[in-house]
């Protein structure tokens, strides 16, 4: 068995400045998320007033007790729009995740509605389109809680029509055999009717739920009607009237068990045939130690195969072509019994690695095995050997690869993302099915002081010219703006850098702890392996609500 054999010295002062380091970045995310939780948790006494329960209760007693439950994008819209990264840390105003259901794997979602009334905001919609997009290409059942005060108009040109693909997702995945269950908590009107209006199964609350394209003051003004809330959206009438609603509830907990109990007389697990269960040994060596693997300092090397051998099961990790292109690390492996392979970068992508990369992608479509990136390059490599052995056209094989694979992709950014390198090892941009981040990995078209150096040399080269036209004490003053412009550019380039940049624009699915990696891939590589092997029973129109 080709076990990975570890140099990495846990008592050496690298290695615990590399861990106080990543323990901190850590904690610094965790910290943010506390936030949104707490932003929520402030509205408690308000929820148990109106005998509701918070948003994260709802999702709490819907998802299977002592099941995983991988919550997404727990920080999108960080530093953005309405959310300051302080007190008003928003989270993008809804929660996304994946949990099971009644023993069913499903994609779930609820309005935030603690946090601004669970008004959606840019980035807030755009999590719920990238949930979309996760539950159709997994094949889960959607569950969605909803409570909304709608759109947030201060932002309505970023919202309007990239709204509309909510609703025309949710239409085409029903039509593609993907049920939509909607429990209304609260409000759901205007442009929102037509979430409950499109789902498969409706579930109202009483005497909470209002569902309604026009409120009285609206219908007052329009037609001169005078109707109340109840008459023209209530969970009464829209149950006994209207037919919108297949199901009452007396509360949030009788809905979410009306849910439940859907989701179970679907029958979604009785044609599905569950891989067999596999044993598989732990790493040999401490998940722990994945903290103190990476430098801070993404310009100083560090060796990929002492990740993967924390990473992979047993730390079996059989290496192909380990000794050409050795700056880019492919080889067999498997996580809680999921085989895959993987991608790695230990520096700059070399022609070679290219060759090699691309190679075994193509492989791993042929044997049907999921591929795994573990991304930490500072690019495609530049220069007259470089270019002069094919760097372009290699890259372009390793590109062509990625892009057309044709088994489930993952990415994990554990370093550098830079240039592209974040192409070319399935970055955002190639929609890997799933992608996660290391809270120190950095995502930029090249290194902060790269481009404060080029662009200092551009703007020097253009003022040549002029340099027989000024006195020495003029030159000195132009190149001391030069310096300025360039460190500010510096400092702007860092901060846009960062991971929880990143993350707040949905260039990952979520920042995860080193140590969490394993549980993280392992539930992602089961809901891939789930979805190759389940049947959908599409239709031309999905269910029409008569």
């Amino acid at each position: 068995m080709p076990t990975l054999l570890s140099t990495l010295d846990t008592r050496s002062e690298a290695y615990q400045h590399n861990r106080a380091q990543m323990l901190a970045l850590v904690e610094g995310f965790r910290e943010l998320e506390a936030k949104v939780r707490a932003h929520g948790e402030a509205k408690r006494a308000k929820f148990n007033k109106r005998g509701q329960l918070t948003p994260r209760e709802r999702v709490a007693r819907l998802i299977d007790p002592g099941s995983p439950f991988l919550e997404l994008s727990t920080l999108a819209g960080y530093k953005m729009h309405d959310d300051n990264g302080r007190k008003d840390t928003l989270g993008g105003g809804n929660i996304v995740g994946i949990g099971f259901v009644a023993g069913v794997r499903c994609l779930v979602t609820a309005n935030d509605s603690a946090i601004k009334g669970g008004s959606i905001a840019p980035m807030g919609l755009q999590k719920s389109l990238r949930a979309q997009r996760i539950a159709l290409e997994n094949k889960l059942p959607c569950i969605g809680m909803v409570e909304s005060g709608g759109a947030n108009l201060n932002y309505q040109s970023e919202l309007f029509v990239e709204g509309g693909k909510v609703f025309c997702n949710i239409a085409r995945m029903s039509a593609a055999g993907i049920p939509h269950i909607t429990v209304v908590n609260g409000s759901s009107t205007a442009g929102g009717a037509y979430l409950p209006g499109l789902s498969d199964y409706v579930i109202m609350v009483r005497g909470r739920a209002k569902v309604f394209l026009a409120g009285p003051p609206l219908v007052k003004a329009a037609i001169g009607e005078d109707a109340s809330d109840e008459e023209l959206g209530g969970a009464q009438m829209h149950a006994e009237v209207s037919g919108l609603a297949e199901y009452i509830a007396e509360d949030d907990a009788h809905g979410i068990r009306i849910a439940r109990d859907v989701v179970a007389k679907l029958g979604w697990n009785q044609n599905y045939v569950p891989p067999p269960q596999r044993g598989f040994e732990p790493p040999r060596y401490d998940v722990e130690e994945l903290c103190g693997v990476v430098p801070p300092d993404p310009r100083h090397p560090w060796d990929i195969r002492e990740l993967i051998a924390r990473l992979v099961d047993g730390s079996d990790f059989l290496e192909f072509k380990a000794r050409w292109g050795s700056d880019t690390v492919c080889g067999h492996a498997s996580i809680e019994g999921y085989a895959l392979g993987i991608v790695a970068n230990a520096g700059p992508i070399m022609p070679d690695g290219s060759c090699k990369a691309a190679q075994f992608i193509q492989l791993c479509c042929q044997a049907n095995i999921p591929i795994l990136y573990l991304q930490n390059t500072t690019g495609f490599m530049v220069g007259k050997h470089a270019e002069q052995r094919g760097a372009i056209k290699h890259g372009a094989k390793m590109i062509q690869a990625v892009a057309n694979a044709t088994v489930p992709q993952l990415t994990l950014l554990v370093g550098g993302g830079y240039g592209a390198g974040n192409y070319g090892m399935c970055g955002r941009a190639f929609d890997p099915r799933f992608i996660f981040a290391w809270p120190n990995a950095k995502v930029a078209v090249m290194g902060a002081e790269q481009i404060g150096m080029v662009m200092e040399m551009i703007t020097k080269a253009k003022f040549a010219g002029t340099d027989h036209m000024l006195d020495e004490a003029a030159r000195k003053i132009r190149d001391d703006n030069v310096r300025m412009m360039r460190d500010t550019l510096v400092k702007r380039i860092e901060s846009e850098s960062t991971a929880l940049f990143a993350t707040a624009r949905l260039w990952d699915d979520g920042i995860i702890d080193p140590r969490d990696s394993r549980r993280v891939l392992a539930m992602a590589l089961a809901t891939c392996r789930e979805a190759q092997t389940r049947t959908l029973s599409p239709n031309t129109f999905g269910p029409a609500r008569l």
